[in-house]
């Protein structure tokens, strides 16, 4: 996979494939614990094979923007964080999946849980952790896009899920016939929970990627929050701010880019909470304001002033 389109200062200090031994946060293991069970251990000495196999092509074959955390304690179980890539709503977000390897692997897929905090910000993503997806055999497909014993692997759902669901225009992942243009507005929902799921991770780091966040926010927190200044400001299309001034050429208007009060308002109030977050992890903000204000509008003022008079007539 071309990395290229990964805007981002990378974490060079953390390691992009490791075994680790703490996976007590780890969604598969909370549920056997919910259903009285100790371990998922796997007896299978062909599916042992196969699983070692596939962290020996992880660790040499995963691209930059990719991080893996597997487990000494518990081979059936792994962790990925995938960076979204440059020109996508989801750029310089990072996003976890907990995955484990059932006990007759590779014969079934494995079972993917999207580590979301209760935010839908894809059509394959569900807020309650669901991920759908043709290659894990929990969408429709044919031939190649499902699942192959033989052939499919890891290293491949991961790139799916970057590739494939965390791309440009998520709104046309549901099938079905759309407006075109709609899917401005979807990217924009999708930036602003992106960037609340920012402040989940820098609040409540997935353990054993506690590094991985800290370092990636703070070499990226300027980026993020130009951004958030730019798409506010109607000067580039949301997903598509390229860490200058400026939106990147094929998308840059000379126009000012039309902006709903809604999502104004969202990243306004988004905003210091994010500068705060990424403070906290040592980022350097030296000619980042703190905050961005964004004028009352129209609607919101009329209806404030009703409100306000309703108030003293009922008094």
């Amino acid at each position: 996979m071309n990395t290229a389109g990964i805007e981002r200062v990378r974490a060079d200090n953390f390691k992009q494939f490791d075994c680790v031994t703490d996976f007590s946060d780890h969604h598969y293991h909370a549920r056997s614990k919910l259903k009285e069970k100790k371990n998922s251990s796997i007896n299978n000495k062909n599916t042992v094979k196969r699983i070692m196999k596939e962290w020996e092509i992880l660790e040499k074959s995963l691209p930059e923007s990719i991080y893996v955390r597997v487990y000494e304690g518990r081979i059936d179980l792994l962790r990925a964080a995938v960076i979204g890539a440059r020109k996508t709503p989801y750029h310089n977000g990072i996003f976890f999946f907990d995955l484990k390897f059932p006990p007759d692997y590779p014969n079934s897929p494995p079972k993917v849980y999207y580590r979301s905090f209760g935010l839908r910000l894809n059509p394959n993503l569900y807020a309650t952790g669901y991920v759908c997806l043709s290659l894990l055999n929990t969408w429709a497909g044919n031939g190649t896009e499902r699942w192959r014993p033989e052939k499919s692997t890891i290293l491949q759902v991961l790139l799916s899920l970057q590739g494939l669901v965390l791309n440009e225009k998520p709104y046309f992942n549901e099938p079905g016939i759309k407006p075109a243009w709609s899917w401005e507005s979807y990217n924009a929902d999708v930036f602003v929970l992106s960037c609340k799921t920012m402040l989940f991770l820098c609040r409540n780091p997935p353990k054993n990627f506690e590094g991985l966040i800290a370092e990636h926010f703070r070499g990226n927190a300027g980026v993020i929050l130009r951004a958030c200044v730019e798409y506010l400001e109607g000067r580039a299309r949301v997903g598509f701010f390229n860490g200058d001034a400026g939106a990147d050429a094929p998308v840059c208007s000379k126009k000012k880019i039309k902006v709903s009060w809604k999502f104004k308002n969202a990243v306004a109030e988004l905003y210091p909470k994010l500068y705060q977050a990424f403070n906290g992890v040592g980022a350097s903000l030296i000619g980042v304001p703190e905050k961005i204000n964004v004028s009352e509008s129209p609607a919101g003022g009329i209806i404030g002033k009703l409100k306000t008079l309703w108030k003293k007539l009922t008094a």
